[in-house]
């Protein structure tokens, strides 16, 4: 199919960075020119791997763990520290501002998908913040002299990645719950069926979120998610499972219909009308992540209900007579059966 501007793929974008087995990728508003309020990035952590203490002068953080195990720290406005294990399934929120760092902390590669609420985040390193302070300075802060940091590595260039002499043990104490910390796949689905599920990381359940949430959306071969759109929401997903056909209305009338497979990343407009399938017979995992904590949805199926026979048909171009019977829906269910065989997919 053709290229459209409402996809890129993450797992082949140019590394920011890499390092030792370890890499970060990302699909920013450079990749995606759509892009407004969210932006995405793909962080492999090789063992004994860390993505360095840093912040976000732009940006909330919301990850999510593919794969593997971390140690993740933390520490924000008024000392307030927090450090937690995470593992396959389970997340966590940095807020702007606030350092974090992530440590790999399993014998295998850990994976994390993590979104941002700016089309162009900007961080800092604490490496490279260091850089700028003399010794005197430094030592000033921590009551020693200024030789004791005679030795440390010059220049403010942020090393992203770091390989530490010592590798985090956690403690007891890391495994406990944390505001910060979200179990999604530990959840039972507010919203599941023939069709598929979806679990949700929204505000609704996990109050720290701000401008930001995620659902975690499963939908088998029988199932579709039906044509919608959000309101007050932008939209981007990341396939993490599957392959799926998307298609996506313009405001200028044209329309993108693209195929979509493990590794790429959508995104879709405040308001602009979408909609998603299998294609094959795998299921589709998605990772998508709003800009908003609460995404507002408005889907077809409940609107027809809440229009008249007579204007749903002039909208379609019908005669009154030949309009077939349709369901009552009060509230939309997300996700639909397939009643019908999917259609072709085509090449052009």
């Amino acid at each position: 199919m053709a290229t459209s501007p409402h996809v890129a793929s993450l797992t082949d974008a140019k590394p920011i960075i890499e390092k030792g087995g370890s890499s970060i990728t990302g699909v920013g508003v450079t990749e995606l020119p759509l892009l407004e309020r969210l932006s995405i990035r793909r962080l492999v952590l090789a063992p004994g791997a860390v993505r360095e203490p840093h912040w976000h002068t732009n940006a909330h953080e919301l990850t999510y763990c593919l794969a593997g195990e971390a140690l993740v720290t933390v520490f924000g406005n008024e000392s307030e520290h927090h450090r937690f294990t995470i593992r396959a399934g389970q997340m966590f929120f940095a807020p702007s501002g606030s350092l974090h760092v992530i440590e790999n902390i399993g014998g295998g590669t850990c994976e994390l998908i993590a979104a941002f609420t700016h089309e162009d985040p900007q961080e800092f390193g604490l490496s490279g913040s260091l850089g700028v302070f003399t010794d005197a300075v430094l030592g000033n802060t921590v009551d020693q002299p200024a030789s004791a940091f005679a030795g440390r590595r010059p220049g403010t260039e942020m090393d992203k990645i770091q390989y530490p002499e010592q590798v985090a043990v956690p403690t007891e104490d890391d495994e406990r719950t944390d505001p910060l910390k979200f179990d999604i796949e530990a959840q039972a689905a507010p919203i599941a069926g023939p069709p598929g599920s979806a679990k949700l990381a929204r505000d609704q359940f996990w109050p720290v979120l701000a401008n930001i949430s995620m659902y975690s959306l499963r939908i088998n071969d029988e199932g579709m998610r039906e044509p919608h759109w959000h309101p007050v929401t932008a939209e981007m997903g990341y396939i993490a499972k599957g392959h799926a056909r998307m298609t996506i209305l313009n405001p200028d009338g044209s329309w993108d219909t693209y195929l979509l497979s493990p590794g790429d990343v959508y995104f879709v407009p405040r308001a602009y009308p979408h909609q998603i399938e299998v294609i094959g017979e795998e299921e589709i995992h998605f990772l998508i992540f709003f800009d908003q904590p609460t995404p507002g949805d408005i889907g077809y199926r409940a609107t027809f209900s809440a229009l008249r026979r007579g204007l749903l048909a002039a909208s379609l171009g019908l005669p009154v007579r030949e309009l077939p019977p349709l369901p009552f829906t009060a509230v939309d269910p997300l996700l639909v059966s397939k009643a019908n065989p999917t259609d072709p997919v085509t090449t052009s």
